[in-house]
Formats: structure tokens, C-alpha cells, sequence
């Protein structure tokens, strides 16, 4: 017998936003639904994203329930919202999370338009109370560079301005921006070349 939270997963799992980012560097994932130009505050991080801990992925689980109840891609989004993108957990950490939750009777969960909607039991509730107060969250943007944010912001924006040439530009604007984004690139390796001014 499959789990109650499966078929919600497996549509998760491998969903639009599976997969994206800008690779494997710390924070560059792909931004979640809701974030505001990048702010620190929804962005993923799945792919590229920092890494929690089995820990942690329980503690944000209890935080939020604990707030109100939600749907699991409702969890990853708020997640990530609250790490500014740097930590946004996979599909394949949250439900079965929010599975062993239910099976320690500190989790329920109800249908809600076709998709489950899981909230805190009384023993959830107690649980959440007991953790030590600081959101895991807040350990992912604790050290982070001020500048990388900037970085990953305009690189969002920029990305953002490529899918619409690509969906509605004309071939004529299409190939400017080619062009475009190729002088972009030769600065940035350029701005690498240059000698540091910064002791």
C-alpha cells in the first residue's frame, strides 16, 4: 500500500519547477513562486541550493504548521521564501518528513480540492513549542555575502528579460540579444581579468 502523501509527491517530484538554477553553486536555484525580485525573504535553491539537515527539514515543518496549516509544495515555497532561495528542500525530504511526522501522531492531514492539506495535532502542537526557537532557516542566510545576493538577483532579472525576447521577440530582436548577452559574457570574464582593488 503506497503512502497517503505519495501520489502528492510524485507529482512534486518532477513538476515545472524540478529542475533549473544556474548549477551547482550555493544559492543559485531556481527562485520559488512569490519571491520579489530575488529579495532575501521563496527561491530555491533545489538544485544548487544550500543543503539542510534531516533536522531541520522536521524543525521548519513543525515551525510553519505551527503557523497554520498547508499543503507540502505550500512548505517547500514558505521555505525557501524565508531562506532568501538559499535553502529550498526537495519534494523527496519534505513528504516523507511530513510521512514520519503523521506516523508519530504529531501531523494530520485532510483532502483539500484534491491535494492534502496537513496541519499540527495537539501533539504536533507541543512539539513545535519545544524547539529551540531560532527557524532553521535562518542558518542558511546567516553568512551570506550581501554582494551574492545582489549577483543572483540581477542574474534572476536578467533571465527573466531572456524569456521574454525568446517567447515573443521577433527573430530580428532575437538575434540582437544574442548578441547582447554574447558582449555581456566577454565583460564579466573581462571584469575577472582585471587587477583587484581591494586590499
Amino acid at each position: 500500500m503506497r503512502p497517503p502523501f505519495a501520489h502528492e509527491f510524485g507529482r512534486r517530484a518532477f513538476g515545472p519547477r524540478g529542475r533549473g538554477g544556474f548549477g551547482d553553486f550555493p544559492g543559485w536555484g531556481p527562485p520559488g513562486p512569490g519571491r520579489r525580485g530575488g529579495r532575501p525573504g521563496h527561491g530555491p535553491g533545489g538544485h544548487g541550493g544550500r543543503r539542510g539537515r534531516r533536522g531541520d527539514v522536521r524543525a521548519a515543518i513543525l515551525t510553519l504548521l505551527g503557523e497554520q496549516p498547508r499543503h507540502g509544495y505550500e512548505i517547500i515555497g514558505e521555505i525557501a521564501d524565508r531562506s532568501g532561495g538559499f535553502w529550498r528542500p526537495s519534494p523527496g525530504s519534505v513528504y516523507p518528513t511530513l510521512q514520519l511526522l503523521a506516523d508519530e501522531g504529531l501531523v494530520s492531514s485532510s483532502e483539500d480540492g484534491g491535494k492534502r492539506l496537513f496541519e499540527l495535532t495537539e501533539e504536533g502542537r507541543a512539539a513545535a513549542e519545544r524547539l529551540d526557537g531560532t527557524p532553521p532557516w535562518e542558518h542558511f542566510t546567516r553568512d551570506v555575502d550581501p554582494g551574492e545576493i545582489a549577483l543572483r538577483d540581477s542574474a534572476f532579472a536578467l533571465m527573466g528579460a531572456m524569456r521574454q525576447v525568446a517567447g515573443v521577440g521577433t527573430d530580428a530582436q532575437k538575434t540582437r540579444a544574442i548578441e547582447v548577452i554574447d558582449e555581456a559574457r566577454r565583460s564579466l570574464y573581462g571584469i575577472l581579468g582585471e587587477p583587484s582593488t581591494e586590499e
